[in-house]
């Protein structure tokens, strides 16, 4: 693991926080940190690679037992921070709840919408 300091303390949590206090505590850190928001700023950065790293944790049950448990000694062996491996929804429906799904992305609420003649059907005949 990149950090040693608590996952809790990173995102502002404590340790009976609920899955959407996770969520909702990532976000926050998210956007105050992105570095969109802060380019060329690498404390920001750090705090933002952090932010993340936490959330990968804290956000999956498996390792946030094991992190509760045994703390960082526990995810030992466990691989570090993947963004490939996050659920990059949760990271973009914050952008939907602030700007409201724009071109047809997201829809008020969190629902979303669909392109209009999604179900259109079409049949063809070819000849040769």
């Amino acid at each position: 693991m990149a950090t040693q300091r608590d996952y809790y303390e990173i995102l502002g949590l404590d340790r009976e926080s609920g899955a959407a206090d996770i969520k909702r505590a990532y976000r926050k850190m998210a956007m105050k940190y992105h570095p969109d928001r802060n380019p060329g700023d690498a404390a920001a950065e750090q705090k933002f690679k952090e932010s993340a790293e936490a959330y990968e944790v804290l956000s999956d049950s498996d390792k946030r037992q094991r992190y509760d448990r045994f703390g960082h000694e526990g995810l030992r062996g466990v691989s570090g921070h993947d963004f490939s491996a996050m659920d990059f929804g949760d990271i973009f429906s914050m952008f939907e709840d602030v700007f409201g799904g724009l071109g047809g992305v997201g829809g008020r609420g969190g629902q979303r919408r669909r392109n209009r003649g999604y179900d259109l059907q079409t049949q063809t005949q070819v000849t040769i």
